[in-house]
Formats: C-alpha cells, structure tokens, sequence
C-alpha cells in the first residue's frame, strides 16, 4: 500500500497539520509505503526542520513543473495567479497514479479526480485549522473519499453545510498540537515582563481587519511601549504586493510598513518564518488580537484575553463563521484598544470559561497523540476490517490553568 502526503503551497503553513500523521502513519505502520513530497524547497527544508524536531529524519520527494508549457505560464504569472500549485498535477500525473491513497491538507488536489479522471485514487482531506469560515464548510469538502476532523464542531458542519456522510469523516483530534513547544517561548524583547499581544489578522480583504484598520494598529502600538506587539499576519497576507482571493472575488493592495514602526523596540515584526506557523507565537503571546484567522483556537490551547476587530461592521452575534468572537472582546476601531486591553485583563475569568467551551467543542483530544490516531483513521479507511472510533475516550478538557487534563 502507497500512501502519499502532498505539501503543495507557495508558504509553509499547512505543513504542521498534516506532517504529524505522516511521521506517525512511518513509525505505527510499516508495512504501509509512505511517501512524502513537496512542490518546493521551502516547503521540503520545513518538513525536515520539524521532523527533526521530534527527533525524526525524512527524506522528501520534490515534485517540479516538467512540461515546458507550465514552466513558462508560472515565470508569466505566478507572481499574481497560483500557476505552479495548480500546474503540479498535470506535469506529475505518472507519480499520483503510482499512489493507493493521497493525503492533503488544501483542496487544488481534488483536480486529480475532476480533472484528471484519476477516480482510483483515495484523497483524504486532513484540513489545517479549526476555524470558523464558511469556506471551511464549502461544498468541495463532500468530493473528498474521507475527512479528518479535529472535533464535533467541525464534524457538524461539515455534516449540515457541506454535505458530508458520517462515515466519510473521522474525528482525529489535531496533529498539529503534537507539535506544541513546551515550555512556552519566550521572545527576547518579552524579558521586560511588559504584556505582549498577538496581533493576527487575516489574507482575505472581504474579512480582514489589516486593510482598513492594520497600521492604525501598528501605529498604536508604536505609542504604547507599556504594551509588546508581536505582528504576525497570515503567512500569505504579505506574500505578494497585491492578494487575490476567490471565495468571494476581490482583490487588494497590501502596502508597506513604515521604518519607525518596523523599528519601535517594543514591536517585533514577522511576516513568513517559521515561527508564524509552528504556534510559536501564540504560545508565547499573553493576549491575542485578530479576525478571523483560526490560529486563534491554536492560542486558547491554554486560555489567555483575546480581543477582536471589526473592521467589516459584521453582524456576527450568532454567526457560526464568527463562533470565536464569543472568546473576547469585539471593537470596531483601533482608538479603542486601550481601553479594551484593559478590560481584556480584568474581565478574563468571564471569557476563559467560554474559551474553554470553544476549545471542547473545536478539538476532540484524548491521551493519545493526534497524529497517531490520524494514522490509524487513514489505515482505517484503506483496510476497512480495521474500524475507526469517532470519539474515543479519555477525553482531554481544558484545565482551569489552561493545562490539559486527561477528564
């Protein structure tokens, strides 16, 4: 049996949500072939660095463009349009027909069915995050053969809104939690014990608040030294001068960031590396300030203030897309920051309880590392004498601390 585990983006954020079950389907299964490949060398040296991470060595498959057609459309136009991520399936059919299974954390690789007639092959869908959007729950998540969901939230609506079939899903926890650093980081401007706050928002201009409201933000900041700011948008907000996007067709320029705000000693700026995706700022941050992005349910693995910004004047109250706004506070403008922040400290016994709530419901996690049980779903679904439980038990609850405990 030949299992793949496709890495295919322009940014690294999908690779810790799918390499822990990768790691773990090698060292649970080894009579299962696994083949892990990236589609560039960005992608493949992320893969090493957190393999080796947990003390693994991978060797990773680099796929290429190979028709001289493809090549020339991606000089043309991949500075604007996804033309090498699309362009990959056609020009290494040969390598997916080779596969029993493909394993993928985007959608583009549903092409290979309806596109490419590969009908054989088994496309496991594992998601990467547990957010809130609807695009999460679009009707393209049905055309996957199976599902890897991290709770009953999800499982939900992914059932009510996507049309999905219970036994197209199996509910795995987070792998990316197996990743989780331990003792939290901690950044060198964080030694001046002042409070640092995550600001994280979103690529999507029809939802994010960096288009209107952004370098209020950073400007604000810049005249608060009482407060740290890690900046660390979406990895693919600053990716390109301009963002595309195609839920809902719109397209924005991003801009620039001024020298005296990318210099404020109280201001640590990041806009691609690693530690935007491996959860180490939202492990080190001691309040998160974001959209809609959902690393903000990777931020309330141990419940800390969140505050919200609204610069979409969304009626959300209710809105399953904005569940996570029931975890803090929402303005509408950045002029209000200080005294929210204020109220973010003093009111969050209030919210950590709802945090916690929304934590539960997002990530069915028991003892047993996700990426274990993610493996175990996937051999579940290739060999089916081998049943997949939904909802096994122990369950892990989020602690009043904000450590976990088995329940």
């Amino acid at each position: 049996m030949r299992i793949g585990f496709l890495f295919n983006h322009d940014q690294i954020h999908q690779v810790a949500h799918a390499l822990p079950t990768a790691l773990a389907m090698i060292a649970e299964h080894p009579d299962a072939e696994v083949v892990i490949a990236a589609t560039n060398d960005r992608l493949r040296q992320e893969i090493i660095r957190l393999a080796a991470r947990g003390g693994r060595e991978v060797t990773v498959r680099l796929l290429r463009l190979r028709r001289g057609s493809t090549r020339l459309l991606a000089r043309l136009f991949d500075k604007a349009l996804p033309i090498t991520r699309l362009g990959i399936y056609r020009d290494n059919l040969d390598f997916f027909r080779g596969l029993d299974a493909l394993v993928v954390a985007e959608k583009t690789s549903l092409l290979l069915k309806s596109r490419y007639g590969l009908n054989d092959l088994k496309l496991i869908h594992t998601r990467h995050g547990a957010g809130d959007r609807a695009i999460g729950f679009d009707k393209q998540s049905a055309r996957f053969d199976h599902v890897l969901v991290s709770g009953r939230k999800v499982r939900d609506r992914l059932v009510r809104d996507a049309g999905l079939e219970a036994d197209q899903l199996s509910t795995i926890g987070y792998p990316k939690f197996d990743l989780m650093p331990s003792p939290p980081p901690r950044l060198p401007m964080q030694r001046n014990g002042r409070p640092t706050v995550l600001y994280n928002p979103h690529v999507s201009p029809h939802l994010s608040s960096w288009f209107k409201h952004g370098l209020a933000v950073l400007e604000w900041f810049a005249a608060h030294p009482e407060y740290n700011l890690i900046f660390a948008p979406h990895v693919m907000l600053f990716h390109r001068p301009f963002v595309l996007t195609i839920d809902k067709l719109r397209i924005d320029r991003v801009g620039a960031i001024p020298a005296r705000i990318a210099n404020a000693p109280n201001i640590h700026i990041d806009l691609g590396s690693s530690a935007c995706t491996d959860m180490t700022y939202t492990a080190a941050a001691d309040i998160y300030l974001g959209d809609v992005s959902s690393q903000v349910y990777e931020f309330l693995h141990r419940p800390r203030p969140c505050l919200f910004l609204d610069s979409h004047a969304v009626d959300y109250r209710g809105d399953a897309n904005y569940r996570h706004w029931q975890a803090g506070e929402v303005i509408g403008d950045p002029a209000e920051l200080g005294d929210a922040l204020g109220r973010a400290f003093t009111k969050h016994d209030y919210y950590a309880r709802i945090q916690r709530q929304l934590f539960d419901e997002s990530f069915a996690l028991t003892a047993e590392p996700s990426g274990k049980r993610a493996a175990r779903a996937i051999m579940g679904v290739l060999s089916p004498v081998a049943p997949v439980e939904l909802f096994p038990q122990p369950r892990i609850a989020a602690a009043a601390d904000g450590d976990r405990a088995v329940a």
